[in-house]
């Protein structure tokens, strides 16, 4: 009886260990196969999706096999690791537990999105509006709607994001990426204004971020901003007009059709620098740190005027007849190829026509 026990006992432990191998050889051959592709495809991974049902539907794609090993592998092996939502690109040649290891990696598939420095806002919302992988929650939602899903409501929104390159993936929000702006945005305003120069003619951040923005639509020459940011700081301090074409541009609105004229400089709007006193009531562009920080650290000197050249820099001159000989110089003999600033990055951005010259006008 025991010798028949003991045949048992080693029977079933060899059937046992049979059946083990056989398994540990299924497991293995489940996790080695390779993806049923032909071309890359890009697997999209829901937000709450499970490895379980992402397994089933892999198999029922016939893109894998052998679902039921491979829960098994993951429940064993990565229980409680989460599943990270979003795309994971998948090529042929790529093994299940390759694609196991992107899961757990999170080695999603990311997207970019580049605000650019002196866009307005509906630049902005059209950018946003025009990338497929954001999904779009602000579609039909006035601006200061949109200011107001932000948490930000009263709040007017040009100037108020900061421009940048912005990665996410896919399942980001409209709302989500400009957040992720209006935050970085404040951080930087904050850490410059901290560190502002102790005499500049600014009540508060926002008149700085104003500020910025006049000088962002006036050059895109980095040496220059810290010149363009003295002449307005020195004209504010002696009640002098801005006198600057991009905030009556910015005043007209769609108005604008690439020309401005005399008429457009006399007339009144909120944003006409020719007819009112000091800053705009807004920021008229997004403005990067370096506007930023030339509006909070303008260079010192006594010039009251500047001019385009033609190649995207400025002449400076301290006094009005100088001036209008750079004018005379500069844009009434300008040349076939002269351009108030620099070659523009691509972008919807309306083109500029410079008005002629007249009076004590600093700008092209």
């Amino acid at each position: 009886m025991k010798r028949k026990f003991l045949v048992l006992l080693e029977t079933g432990l060899v059937l046992a260990g049979l059946l083990l191998g056989a398994s540990a050889w299924k497991l293995n051959s489940a996790l080695e196969q390779p993806l049923n592709l032909t071309q890359e495809q890009l697997l999209d991974v829901p937000a709450g999706a499970t490895p379980t049902g992402t397994f089933n539907r892999l198999e029922a794609d016939d893109t894998l096999r052998d679902a039921f090993w491979l829960r098994l592998y993951w429940r064993f092996n990565l229980e409680g690791q989460p599943l990270h939502s979003g795309e994971y690109r998948m090529t042929p040649g790529m093994t299940a537990q390759d694609l196991i290891g992107l899961w757990q990696r999170g080695e999603v598939v990311q997207y970019s999105l580049t605000l650019v420095e002196g866009w307005n806002f509906r630049q902005v919302r059209s950018a946003l509006a025009k990338h497929e992988k954001i999904e779009q929650t602000l579609d039909g939602l006035s601006d200061s709607e949109v200011m107001a899903k932000l948490g930000h409501g009263g709040e007017f929104p040009e100037g108020r994001f900061f421009p940048d390159t912005y990665r996410f993936v896919r399942g980001m929000t409209d709302a989500q990426l400009l957040e992720k702006a209006y935050d970085r945005l404040d951080k930087v305003l904050a850490q410059e204004w901290a560190q502002r120069d102790p005499d500049v003619p600014y009540a508060n951040p926002y008149q700085a971020l104003i500020m910025a923005s006049l000088v962002e639509k006036e050059t895109g020459v980095p040496q220059e901003r810290g010149q363009i940011a003295g002449v307005f700081v020195r004209r504010m301090k002696i009640g002098m007009p801005l006198q600057t074409d991009p905030t009556v541009i910015y005043g007209l609105g769609e108005r604008y059709n690439g020309k401005l004229t005399r008429a457009h400089l006399r007339e009144p709007t909120p944003y006409n620098t020719y007819t009112i006193p000091g800053l705009p009531p807004t920021p008229i562009a997004m403005v990067g740190r370096e506007a930023i920080h030339a509006a909070l650290h303008p260079v010192g000197g006594t010039s009251l005027y500047f001019v385009a050249k033609g190649d995207g820099s400025h002449t400076f001159s301290d006094d009005l007849d100088a001036h209008n000989n750079a004018v005379r110089e500069f844009q009434i003999k300008r040349r076939a190829d002269y351009r108030s600033s620099p070659a523009p990055t691509p972008a919807p951005e309306p083109a500029s026509t410079p008005v002629e010259p007249q009076g004590p006008k600093d700008t092209d």
